[in-house]
């Protein structure tokens, strides 16, 4: 494990959906006490810490994005008491616990939002969010020409009781999401108090969602966009309601807080912006410990793009002391092996909608292929310097779930929102299967909130544990000789390759191999430590990715 009071340097995150991870009590939702029951298995996979998305109680407007109350847990999760058993649990078997705080918004059923709604303009209750009254004749239109990440306007209007139309709110996702107001005294030091709530219950680091929303510009201007464009987190480099300047003090004062307990706290943060130096920015000694990496997660299955990304992410974080996470998928994105199956393997904020007419013209064994790459992708990753992210289900290879109804699509505000034109993001969420002789595949005793397709049943954790060709028994064998080669807490990296279609550097004594390209490369076979897929003696395949023991390759002294 890579332990000491800089353990995100290097350990190994892996991400649970709490809703689909493991269902304890047989009402087909995930919840605690199953997570608890089922932590041996991220221990087992080699992980050293687990994230746990929004554990709060939510309307489940937004995935528990859309929180109702920070100091409490979701009665359909379990209790306190519960969470307080997992973080004991986790920390029994070495495991560090992350928790995902959504800072920028709460849902419009938190009692601070209802009673902002009653306050008057001049109350700070009232300013615990962004209420403006409408442009027009008689405030019909938005106070400015803001989106909202899941389509339109990012504002919408109150009423009052008798109906007469008020002032607007604004909310950069859902509108049951309104935006908390940052520059408020108020809620900077409410929100603080949070942070210590569960620093303070025994927590070793805290996740926050959407950074880049939490601090607009005076004003509220309108933006130097199109709104037809949609919204662009990535393409924003002076956007008065994105990656704006005054956040970063509110992050020094969550540094200062974090670093009162002993061993000091983590942060990491979820911050989509525009390039690498945008979001070292957020890293600097004062403020975030790591950030996602999204410039990674959205080069796909291509060598001079993963080769960019990752020159360029660890040149801005060494600048400011840091070291990168690492991540190939989440709760938000297209399954990895789906998308590693596509004509156009990168991610991003709108690719939500594979299943419509975006798959590629790769053949017949497209499935195969686009495991065959995330098999191989996932090496690349834990060969890298800094902390990887493995999301629930990705060690197993599973794919997106492409044909779920639309009941279970609805359970995403981007396929409401989009009228359906966008599929969202629940074919990512379906629960884990973990032993196919049990109901539901041993998710729970119940018909699970999503349903699992019916081969899943090959995709078990039961079915796969023991299997050494399996994607979970390549997950656990990588991340043991990670650790056994001593690559998560060491910062050596460089580029041995020519800049084309296969992919190498060198990690102290291991090289990493990976083939983007359409033909073979040789390789020293006496050198390989482990490999991706199967291979010809001394060939490493297209598709494919292996680590080389060095010291081997070079032969005798």
């Amino acid at each position: 494990m890579t332990d000491g009071p800089r353990w995100w340097r290097g350990g190994v995150l892996y991400e649970v959906y709490p809703w689909s991870f493991a269902d304890s009590d047989g009402d087909g939702v995930g919840d605690l006490r199953g997570a608890i029951e089922r932590l041996d298995h991220v221990a087992r996979l080699g992980a050293d810490a687990v994230w746990i998305t929004p554990w709060f109680p939510s309307p489940m407007v937004d995935g528990g994005y859309d929180v109702a109350d920070y100091c409490d847990i979701d009665p359909k999760l379990g209790s306190l008491d519960q969470a307080d058993e997992l973080i004991e649990r986790a920390h029994a078997l070495a495991l560090k616990v992350v928790i995902d705080m959504v800072a920028n918004h709460s849902s419009d059923q938190h009692p601070w939002f209802q009673e902002a709604l009653r306050a008057g303009a001049d109350d700070p209750a009232r300013h615990r969010y962004v209420f403006r009254p409408g442009r027009g004749d008689s405030g019909e239109l938005p106070p400015n020409n803001w989106v909202c990440a899941f389509g339109s306007s990012a504002w919408t209007r109150t009423a009052a009781a008798d109906g007469t139309p008020g002032d607007w709110y604004l909310h950069t996702f859902s509108p049951e999401q309104p935006d908390l107001n940052w520059a408020s005294p108020l809620v900077q030091d409410d929100m603080l108090e949070v942070l210590r709530f569960w620093y303070g219950r025994g927590i070793d680091g805290m996740r926050i969602d959407a950074v880049p929303a939490m601090w607009k510009a005076d004003g509220l201007p309108d933006a130097g966009y199109d709104p037809a464009d949609g919204f662009d987190s990535r393409g924003w480099t002076d956007s008065p309601h994105w990656d704006h300047p005054g956040i970063h003090d509110v992050l020094r004062r969550w540094r200062a807080a974090a670093d009162e307990f002993s061993p000091p706290r983590m942060l990491v943060v979820e911050a989509v912006v525009s390039s690498p130096e945008r979001l070292a920015a957020y890293l600097r000694p004062d403020e975030a410990h790591c950030a996602f990496n999204f410039d990674f997660l959205y080069a796909g299955w291509d060598a001079p793009r993963v080769r960019a990304a990752v020159s360029d992410a660890l040149a801005a974080h060494v600048a400011v002391g840091a070291m990168p996470t690492w991540a190939l998928g989440s709760h938000d994105e297209t399954r990895v092996a789906t998308r590693f199956a596509q004509a156009d393997t990168r991610a991003g904020n709108k690719t939500f909608d594979h299943a419509d007419g975006a798959r590629a013209a790769l053949g017949p064994a497209a499935d195969d292929v686009g495991l065959s790459r995330a098999r191989a992708m996932a090496l690349v990753q834990f060969g890298l310097p800094g902390s990887p992210c493995v999301y629930q289900g990705d060690e197993l290879g599973l794919p997106e779930v492409l044909d779920l109804p639309d009941w279970a699509l609805a359970t995403d505000p981007v396929f409401g929102r989009s009228d359906g034109a966008s599929r969202g993001r629940a074919g990512c969420r379906v629960p884990l299967p973990w032993d196919a002789a049990e109901p539901a595949f041993g998710f729970s005793d119940a018909a699970p909130w999503l349903p699992q397709p019916t081969e899943w049943a090959t995709a078990s954790i039961a079915a796969q544990t023991g299997d050494p060709a399996s994607t979970l028994e390549l997950f656990r064998s990588a991340l043991a000789l990670r650790r056994a080669r001593g690559l998560g807490g060491s910062e050596d990296f460089a580029w041995s390759d020519d800049g084309g279609a296969v992919l190498r550097f060198v990690r102290g004594d291991v090289e990493v191999v990976a083939n983007m390209g359409e033909v073979p490369v040789e390789i020293d076979e006496a050198a390989v430590l482990i490999s991706s897929g199967p291979r010809e003696s001394g060939v490493l395949p297209p598709d494919a990715a292996v680590w080389l023991d060095s010291r081997a390759a070079a032969g005798p002294a």
